[in-house]
Protein backbone atom coordinates (compact mmCIF):
# COMPACT_ATOMS: atom_id res chain seq x y z
CA UNK A 1 0.00 0.00 0.00
CA UNK A 2 1.41 3.17 -0.19
CA UNK A 3 2.60 5.12 2.38
CA UNK A 4 0.30 8.60 2.83
CA UNK A 5 2.05 11.05 4.97
CA UNK A 6 -1.37 12.61 6.12
CA UNK A 7 -1.66 8.64 7.96
CA UNK A 8 2.15 8.32 8.54
CA UNK A 9 2.80 9.21 12.10
CA UNK A 10 5.71 10.05 14.12
CA UNK A 11 7.33 8.50 15.32
CA UNK A 12 6.91 5.69 12.76
CA UNK A 13 8.79 5.63 9.72
CA UNK A 14 7.25 3.16 7.65
CA UNK A 15 2.99 2.74 7.68
CA UNK A 16 3.16 -0.92 7.67
CA UNK A 17 5.26 -0.92 11.32
CA UNK A 18 2.70 1.66 12.05
CA UNK A 19 -0.08 -0.63 11.63
CA UNK A 20 1.60 -3.22 13.42
CA UNK A 21 2.26 -1.42 16.27
CA UNK A 22 -1.32 0.13 16.28
CA UNK A 23 -2.79 -3.78 15.77
CA UNK A 24 -0.84 -5.11 18.62
CA UNK A 25 -1.73 -1.90 20.87
CA UNK A 26 -5.73 -2.42 20.84
CA UNK A 27 -5.33 -6.17 20.48
CA UNK A 28 -3.07 -5.88 23.94
CA UNK A 29 -5.97 -3.46 25.17
CA UNK A 30 -8.81 -5.44 23.72
CA UNK A 31 -7.40 -8.51 25.80
CA UNK A 32 -7.29 -6.64 28.77
CA UNK A 33 -10.74 -5.35 28.83
CA UNK A 34 -12.07 -8.85 28.15
CA UNK A 35 -9.94 -10.08 31.22
CA UNK A 36 -11.47 -7.67 33.32
CA UNK A 37 -15.17 -8.52 32.00
CA UNK A 38 -14.77 -12.04 32.05
CA UNK A 39 -13.80 -11.43 35.82
CA UNK A 40 -17.09 -9.63 36.78
CA UNK A 41 -18.89 -12.33 34.43
CA UNK A 42 -17.09 -15.42 36.49
CA UNK A 43 -18.38 -13.68 39.61
CA UNK A 44 -21.61 -13.54 38.39
CA UNK A 45 -21.50 -16.78 37.09
CA UNK A 46 -20.90 -18.56 40.96
CA UNK A 47 -23.01 -15.96 42.54
CA UNK A 48 -25.79 -17.09 40.04
CA UNK A 49 -24.72 -21.05 40.71
CA UNK A 50 -24.85 -20.52 44.20
CA UNK A 51 -28.29 -18.41 44.51
CA UNK A 52 -30.29 -18.98 40.99
CA UNK A 53 -33.93 -18.39 42.88
CA UNK A 54 -32.76 -15.13 43.75
CA UNK A 55 -30.56 -14.20 40.79
CA UNK A 56 -34.05 -15.21 38.85
CA UNK A 57 -36.34 -13.23 40.72
CA UNK A 58 -34.18 -10.29 40.32
CA UNK A 59 -33.66 -10.82 36.69
CA UNK A 60 -37.01 -10.28 36.21
CA UNK A 61 -37.46 -7.25 37.64
CA UNK A 62 -35.32 -5.76 34.97
CA UNK A 63 -36.76 -4.38 31.82
CA UNK A 64 -36.23 -6.33 29.23
CA UNK A 65 -38.32 -4.40 26.77
CA UNK A 66 -35.17 -1.65 26.83
CA UNK A 67 -32.86 -4.45 26.78
CA UNK A 68 -33.88 -6.00 23.85
CA UNK A 69 -34.31 -2.74 22.28
CA UNK A 70 -30.86 -1.63 22.63
CA UNK A 71 -29.82 -4.93 21.83
CA UNK A 72 -30.96 -4.72 17.83
CA UNK A 73 -29.67 -0.74 18.62
CA UNK A 74 -26.06 -2.01 19.09
CA UNK A 75 -26.02 -4.58 16.85
CA UNK A 76 -27.18 -2.33 13.92
CA UNK A 77 -24.30 0.38 15.22
CA UNK A 78 -22.18 -3.00 14.33
CA UNK A 79 -23.31 -2.88 10.95
CA UNK A 80 -23.15 0.68 9.72
CA UNK A 81 -19.11 0.52 11.63
CA UNK A 82 -18.75 -2.40 9.76
CA UNK A 83 -20.13 -0.94 6.69
CA UNK A 84 -17.99 2.31 7.23
CA UNK A 85 -14.65 -0.16 7.62
CA UNK A 86 -15.16 -1.55 4.03
CA UNK A 87 -16.04 1.47 2.50
CA UNK A 88 -13.03 2.90 3.89
CA UNK A 89 -11.05 0.22 1.84
CA UNK A 90 -12.69 1.45 -1.34
CA UNK A 91 -11.80 5.23 -0.18
CA UNK A 92 -16.03 6.24 -0.33
CA UNK A 93 -15.98 9.11 1.98
CA UNK A 94 -19.11 10.09 1.84
CA UNK A 95 -20.50 6.83 2.97
CA UNK A 96 -18.15 6.21 5.17
CA UNK A 97 -18.77 9.62 7.01
CA UNK A 98 -22.44 9.06 7.00
CA UNK A 99 -21.62 5.36 8.21
CA UNK A 100 -19.77 6.35 10.91
CA UNK A 101 -22.56 9.52 11.98
CA UNK A 102 -25.07 6.93 11.74
CA UNK A 103 -22.78 4.29 14.24
CA UNK A 104 -22.37 7.57 16.40
CA UNK A 105 -26.35 8.21 16.93
CA UNK A 106 -27.70 5.06 17.57
CA UNK A 107 -24.57 4.56 20.21
CA UNK A 108 -26.27 7.92 21.63
CA UNK A 109 -29.43 6.36 21.22
CA UNK A 110 -28.31 3.15 23.15
CA UNK A 111 -27.13 5.37 26.50
CA UNK A 112 -30.41 7.62 26.08
CA UNK A 113 -32.67 4.45 26.27
CA UNK A 114 -29.78 3.43 29.13
CA UNK A 115 -30.54 6.27 31.14
CA UNK A 116 -34.58 5.94 31.23
CA UNK A 117 -34.00 2.77 32.23
CA UNK A 118 -31.39 3.60 34.57
CA UNK A 119 -34.76 5.77 35.87
CA UNK A 120 -36.87 3.43 35.94
CA UNK A 121 -34.72 1.00 37.91
CA UNK A 122 -33.89 4.10 40.55
CA UNK A 123 -37.82 4.86 40.20
CA UNK A 124 -38.43 1.02 41.57
CA UNK A 125 -35.93 1.05 44.20
CA UNK A 126 -33.18 -1.23 42.69
CA UNK A 127 -30.91 -0.26 44.36
CA UNK A 128 -29.09 -2.40 47.03
CA UNK A 129 -29.52 -0.78 50.12
CA UNK A 130 -32.19 -0.89 53.30
CA UNK A 131 -35.03 0.27 50.84
CA UNK A 132 -34.50 -2.71 48.64
CA UNK A 133 -37.87 -4.31 47.39
CA UNK A 134 -36.70 -7.96 46.98
CA UNK A 135 -36.74 -10.13 49.88
CA UNK A 136 -34.05 -12.70 48.97
CA UNK A 137 -30.81 -11.61 49.94
CA UNK A 138 -28.89 -12.81 46.83
CA UNK A 139 -31.03 -10.35 44.97
CA UNK A 140 -29.32 -7.34 46.19
CA UNK A 141 -25.48 -9.23 44.87
CA UNK A 142 -27.45 -9.38 41.34
CA UNK A 143 -28.28 -5.63 41.03
CA UNK A 144 -24.55 -4.92 42.64
CA UNK A 145 -23.21 -6.81 39.74
CA UNK A 146 -25.81 -4.98 36.87
CA UNK A 147 -24.68 -1.82 38.40
CA UNK A 148 -21.23 -2.30 37.90
CA UNK A 149 -20.97 -4.16 34.74
CA UNK A 150 -23.35 -1.87 32.72
CA UNK A 151 -22.11 1.20 34.08
CA UNK A 152 -18.83 0.28 32.84
CA UNK A 153 -20.38 -0.57 29.46
CA UNK A 154 -21.64 2.90 29.74
CA UNK A 155 -18.81 4.10 30.22
CA UNK A 156 -16.69 2.11 27.70
CA UNK A 157 -20.28 3.10 25.33
CA UNK A 158 -19.18 6.69 25.47
CA UNK A 159 -15.85 6.79 24.55
CA UNK A 160 -16.31 4.77 21.68
CA UNK A 161 -19.05 7.80 20.74
CA UNK A 162 -16.27 10.24 21.30
CA UNK A 163 -14.06 8.23 19.22
CA UNK A 164 -16.68 7.27 16.23
CA UNK A 165 -17.43 11.06 16.45
CA UNK A 166 -14.00 12.17 16.14
CA UNK A 167 -13.24 10.42 12.68
CA UNK A 168 -16.61 11.33 11.17
CA UNK A 169 -16.09 15.14 11.68
CA UNK A 170 -12.62 14.88 10.52
CA UNK A 171 -13.54 12.76 7.79
CA UNK A 172 -16.42 14.95 6.93
CA UNK A 173 -13.89 18.10 6.90
CA UNK A 174 -11.50 15.96 4.73
CA UNK A 175 -8.76 16.62 7.64
CA UNK A 176 -7.82 12.70 7.62
CA UNK A 177 -7.15 9.89 5.26
CA UNK A 178 -9.74 7.16 6.15
CA UNK A 179 -8.35 4.64 3.47
CA UNK A 180 -5.77 2.07 5.50
CA UNK A 181 -5.81 4.80 8.53
CA UNK A 182 -4.62 2.44 11.92
CA UNK A 183 -6.48 4.97 13.86
CA UNK A 184 -9.51 4.09 11.92
CA UNK A 185 -8.73 0.75 12.61
CA UNK A 186 -8.39 0.79 15.76
CA UNK A 187 -11.67 2.76 16.72
CA UNK A 188 -13.32 -0.17 14.80
CA UNK A 189 -11.94 -2.53 17.04
CA UNK A 190 -12.97 -0.88 20.19
CA UNK A 191 -16.32 -0.33 18.92
CA UNK A 192 -16.95 -3.94 18.27
CA UNK A 193 -15.66 -4.63 21.57
CA UNK A 194 -18.51 -2.65 23.02
CA UNK A 195 -20.53 -4.69 21.19
CA UNK A 196 -18.96 -8.14 22.33
CA UNK A 197 -19.81 -7.03 26.08
CA UNK A 198 -23.09 -6.10 24.97
CA UNK A 199 -24.39 -9.45 23.56
CA UNK A 200 -22.63 -11.54 26.70
CA UNK A 201 -24.41 -9.46 28.91
CA UNK A 202 -27.90 -8.77 27.96
CA UNK A 203 -28.66 -12.79 28.36
CA UNK A 204 -26.80 -12.51 31.72
CA UNK A 205 -29.30 -9.60 32.95
CA UNK A 206 -32.64 -10.07 31.26
CA UNK A 207 -33.48 -13.82 30.39
CA UNK A 208 -32.63 -15.29 34.02
CA UNK A 209 -36.21 -16.50 35.31
CA UNK A 210 -38.14 -14.98 32.57
CA UNK A 211 -39.42 -18.86 31.40
CA UNK A 212 -40.49 -19.60 34.56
Amino acid sequence: MTQSPAVLKEPWQDLGRQREGAAFGIWVFLASELLFFGGMILLYTVYRVENPEAFAAAARETDIWYGTVNTAVLLTSSLTMAVAAQGAEQDWRRLVVWCLAATALLGLTFGILKGFEYAEDIRKSLIPGPDFPLQEPAAQLFFALYWTMTGLHAIHLTIGIGLVSRLCLLGALGRIVLRGNPQFEVTALYWHLIDVIWIILYPLIYLPGRAS
